[in-house]
């Protein structure tokens, strides 16, 4: 059959397959005379044969902002004649749009996103979209959700940007972009020129990239040689020498070579022609995340101090020495016509404060307007600016009138900068101690490690202490009781137990010997073990984990949208409140509208008023709101990090909190996962030795657990050798969901359940049924065995449930949460392991698409459904959910596909996830209400509104001091999910699960 090609769409395999399981199937199974396996490659191409004539677009949609934007193109296109298909990722800022092109076409699509209010582009380009990378920026100068979401704005109005993360909290961008028509260094320079500084952390180029210092004496033709030699290596993707430093960066592969290698060339290199030098790991030194936030708060500090020691003389000037006779009459000295000592006093005192203390605000605003935006920064420079300055009006006027009495307000001016530099510095250290999980994990991989030298025949010949980040794949490396496991790897000498607590959150050492996986950073405890490496620096499990709460801390949750969509009408308000209340009173006064007792006796109407008007805008208080989301989804995706729990961002951990239905699958989840053969019943006279050599060469090229228990109960045959060789099997197939089939020993062998028999035409005989009936009573499962096309022999496999599995489905219920299980399995296994486990609802026989699709009828029923799974066949389902919870045991699709990772691979963290999603969102409410509730009251009481009724009024430094207390408590409330402890009835479960392992 002809094929034509239209057009390449570009998808990039890694996010789309994850995401979209179902399509990415659909756009590479393999079309007519097309041939192949249909497995997915990097570029989807549009193909349209003569039956199916569906062709596919991908555009790039700006302006989404929630999934009530996804669901209005998705309504909007789907009118459209010829729409086979509709996909929109509003996360992502795609829409996925399958069509005929003899109905519709790509342009007439486009012009429907754009009539929809949104603005589209078709991504053409197979290279754009395959050569994203990922860059995260440190932002200075940030102080509320203003100036994220204008920064946002820059980086996506940017050709090339395709997607842009500023988070608030943490004072970071991650960047996705198109380095082919942009760099890094245009994305600083754009952050600089809207007014903030940016300092680059990462790109995605330093995935294994390594920093060299170089010690000792060299010139630029030595340098120069040194890069060469190192470009020469193999590997070795890009070397970039810092001109004038002594700083080489090496971009590199790390299946081929490590920084050991680049040490050993540097040195060789220049020996003997500059004089010895030394290469050694670049330390990062003052640019670390931890290093700036502890500069940014002793700068608060020290700030912070300078300004007591101007502000309390004047506030003793305003409010304690005006009592005290003498003093008092000293202070209202008249040095030039009606200008006091106190006055001159006041003055010099606050005016460092305001000018060289407060620059800061004053920079801040500038630059803000300067964008034709507004945030703190301006409400603090007006409202200072005009206590200030008025206060300046009343010394000149009283040096130059012989008769004028007026009120200056240097202390408030004073106060408030003060107050509001305290209330940062606090805020900055409680924000530090949110992101402290990362810092902790960071802190977990050890120093050095000990370099074992191995000779061919395997046997240790030497040591050596080296640094731990010169450590290079296929290493050997020894690891001593008490010391952490240095890079991930698996033992191939000793034995010991391992602490996994500060990874997993297990608590319980896991016992290791020859064979078993360690993972860098945890702590052995009683053996020696000697390592081979297997993954290193950024590909390690702790850099994977690190990465992965970094990136949920950056997401923001779609109740984050709330506050920016205040933050952009927030300043401007109160600023215009701010006026109205100076206006109302000052004609109040003027027109008599009240008493004149009211007036205070040191001020008149208009002071009256200029101090209503200053409190309204110094009280309100942007980041409050600011920080309500974002601090919460930080400490809570920490928390669940060191219980084991990984949460990817606050999209995660808003969805998860609504769960209304968890759909589990059985193997693995529910069971073990560790599936052992429990009897064999052969129907022909055959010896078991033979009859386990043909099924254990057919199933050896099988992934499925229950294909590599009858390999393992097979070795069993097979004592004198610990890796048998089998036959060799040709004509290899696996039927989804029904089982294997293969040519061995020129024998036709079939292993699986009755319908890959029945697709066969393979008589199942009456013991056959009686076995399989038998085995699915005892929660087994039978397969079946057939060899040249008759059934040989019926196997019973059992996989034990898991020692918390009917527990947790008990508090599951008790949370009102449904539970259900779906798997693979025939009916009779799914119904006995159910009722084992307490689960009422069973889907058993289903396909992974057959999965995904009951997860979407229970969402068109009206539930929130998570799915818990661990295989590569529940990754459909685990998209197709609201949340997909992963079993950190099982595979990397899985996982990836997953919105929560349970590291521990116990269903308890179910229950924890769910429970902490719950607490988190609980924190963020109270948040919102405290941030709210803070404005909504103190404006008004600000403005004066108690003031006719009870003479209260609130000066404008208590109004400043308040609205810097209202951040600090919005994030030290955050900080008290830090104190989060799993529901009760989860540690009686550990204890039984100990017990039974014991047993």
């Amino acid at each position: 059959m002809a094929t034509k090609l239209l057009s390449l769409t570009c998808i990039r395999k890694e996010r789309f397959s994850g995401r979209y399981p179902v399509l990415w199937k659909n756009l590479n199974r393999p079309r007519g005379g097309g041939g192949g396996d249909g497995s997915p490659s990097e570029t989807a191409v549009l193909k349209i044969d003569d039956e199916e004539a569906i062709a596919s677009a991908v555009f790039r949609v700006i302006g989404m902002t929630c999934s009530a934007c996804a669901g209005s193109i998705e309504k909007e296109i789907k009118r459209l004649p010829g729409i086979h298909e509709a996909v929109i990722d509003a996360l992502n800022n795609r829409a996925q749009i399958q069509f005929y092109p003899s109905s519709v076409n790509v342009e007439t699509i486009r012009e429907t996103i754009e009539d929809a209010g949104f603005e589209a582009s078709l991504i053409e380009n197979e290279a754009n979209e395959r050569s994203r990378q990922v860059c995260r920026i440190r932002i200075n100068g940030m102080t509320c959700t203003s100036c994220s979401s204008t920064i946002e704005s820059v980086l996506q109005s940017l050709n090339g940007v395709q997607r842009a993360h500023v988070a608030l909290a943490i004072e970071e961008a991650e960047v996705h972009y198109d380095p082919t028509l942009l760099s890094c260094d245009k994305l600083l320079e754009e952050i600089d020129n809207a007014g903030f500084e940016a300092v680059l952390i990462s790109t995605g180029e330093d995935v294994s990239k390594i920093d060299l210092k170089i010690d000792g004496e060299f010139t630029d033709e030595s340098m120069m040689m040194i890069e060469k030699s190192l470009e020469a290596l193999p590997g070795v993707q890009s070397v970039e020498i810092s001109h004038g430093s002594d700083k080489i960066s090496v971009l590199y592969k790390p299946d081929v070579t490590g920084p050991r290698n680049f040490i050993r060339v540097i040195e060789s290199t220049v020996f003997g022609r500059s004089g010895h030098i030394k290469a050694t790991v670049f330390s990062e030194g003052g640019v670390g995340r931890e290093s700036q936030k502890q500069e940014e708060i002793k700068q608060y500090y020290k700030s912070f101090l300078w300004s007591l020691v101007f502000t309390v003389p004047v506030f003793l000037t305003a409010m304690v020495f005006m009592y005290i006779p003498g003093i008092k009459h000293l202070l209202m000295y008249n040095v030039v016509n009606m200008l006091t000592i106190g006055e001159i006093t006041r003055w010099l005192l606050a005016t460092p404060v305001q000018f060289i203390i407060g620059w800061r605000f004053y920079v801040g605003s500038y630059k803000a307007l300067r964008r034709g935006s507004a945030n703190m920064d301006v409400l603090i420079a007006l409202g200072t600016n005009a206590a200030y300055f008025y206060s300046l009006y009343t010394v000149l006027r009283a040096a130059t009138s012989p008769d004028f009495k007026g009120v200056d307000f240097f202390e408030t001016s004073a106060m408030l900068i003060s107050f509001i530099i305290l209330g940062k510095y606090l805020e900055i250290m409680a924000k530090g101690k949110t992101s402290q999980a990362i810092a902790k994990l960071m802190n977990l991989a050890p120093d050095t490690a000990i370099l074992l030298a191995v000779d061919e025949e395997g046997n240790v010949t030497g040591e050596e202490e080296i640094d731990g980040r010169l450590i290079q794949k296929n290493d050997v490396i020894k690891i001593v009781p008490g010391a952490k496991v240095a890079s991930d790897g698996y033992v191939i000498w000793g034995q010991s137990h391992v602490n996994e607590s500060m990874i997993t959150g297990e608590a319980r050492p896991v016992a290791k010997r020859k064979g078993d996986t360690v993972i860098g950073g945890t702590l052995n405890e009683n053996g020696v073990l000697h390592v081979k490496v297997t993954r290193v620096g950024s590909e390690s499990a702790l850099a994977q984990i690190v990465r992965l709460v970094e990136s949920a801390q950056l997401a923001k949750a779609p109740v984050q949208k709330l506050a920016d969509r205040i933050s952009k009408f927030f300043v401007p308000l109160v600023i215009f409140l701010s006026f109205s209340t100076w206006l109302a009173w000052f004609l109040a006064g003027k027109l008599h509208w009240y008493p004149e007792a009211w007036i205070p006796s040191s001020m008149d109407s208009f002071e009256l008023a200029l101090q209503f008007g200053i409190s309204v805008m110094v009280i309100a208080c942007p980041c409050a709101l600011g920080l309500a989301t974002p601090t919460a989804v930080m400490v809570g995706t920490g928390v669940g990090a060191s219980q084991g729990v990984l949460i990817k961002g606050g999209q995660a951990l808003e969805r998860a909190h609504k769960v209304s239905c968890i759909v589990f699958d059985k193997t693995g989840t529910l069971t073990m996962g560790k599936p052992v053969v429990v009897k064999t019943k052969l129907l022909k006279n055959m010896v078991l030795r033979e009859f386990y050599e043909l099924v254990a060469a057919t199933e050896v090229n099988s992934e499925h657990p229950l294909a590599k228990a009858i390999v393992e109960y097979a070795k069993k045959f097979r004592d004198e050798e610990e890796n048998p060789a089998w036959p060799e099997a040709r004509d290899f197939v696996s039927i989804t969901g029904n089982g294997v089939r293969a040519t061995v020993n020129g024998r036709e062998i079939m292993v699986g359940n009755k319908n890959l028999m029945s697709s066969h035409k393979i008589t199942i005989t009456a013991d056959a049924e009686e076995l399989l009936a038998e085995a699915e009573e005892m929660a087994q499962t039978g397969i079946l065995v057939s060899i040249d096309n008759e059934l040989t022999g019926v196997l019973a496999v059992s996989d034990p449930v898991k020692p918390s599995a009917r527990e947790a489905i008990s508090i599951l219920k008790s949370m009102n949460i449904k539970s259900i299980m779906v798997t693979g399995d025939n009916w009779g296994t799914a119904n006995s392991i159910a009722r084992e486990v307490g689960i009422d609802s069973v889907i058993a026989e289903a396909k992974p698409e057959q999965k995904a699709e009951k997860v979407k009828e229970l969402q068109a029923a009206g539930h929130v459904v998570a799915m818990v799974g661990d295989g590569v066949n529940d990754s459909p389902a685990l998209v197709a959910a609201d949340v997909g919870m992963a079993i950190g045991a099982g595979t990397d699709i899985a996982i990836e596909a997953a919105d929560i990772v349970l590291m521990k691979s116990n269903l308890e963290d179910v229950i924890t996830a769910i429970d902490l999603s719950r607490k988190t969102f609980s924190r963020i409410r109270l948040n919102y209400v405290w941030a709210l509730g803070y404005n909504l009251m103190g404006i008004p009481i600000a403005a004066g509104v108690l003031f006719p009724s009870t003479r209260f009024r609130l000066p404008p430094w208590i109004a400043g001091a308040a609205m810097a207390a209202s951040s600090v408590s919005v994030v030290c409330c955050s900080l008290l999910l830090k104190n989060y402890k799993r529901p009760k009835r989860l540690d009686s479960l550990a204890i039984r699960e100990v017990q039974v392992e014991r047993v």
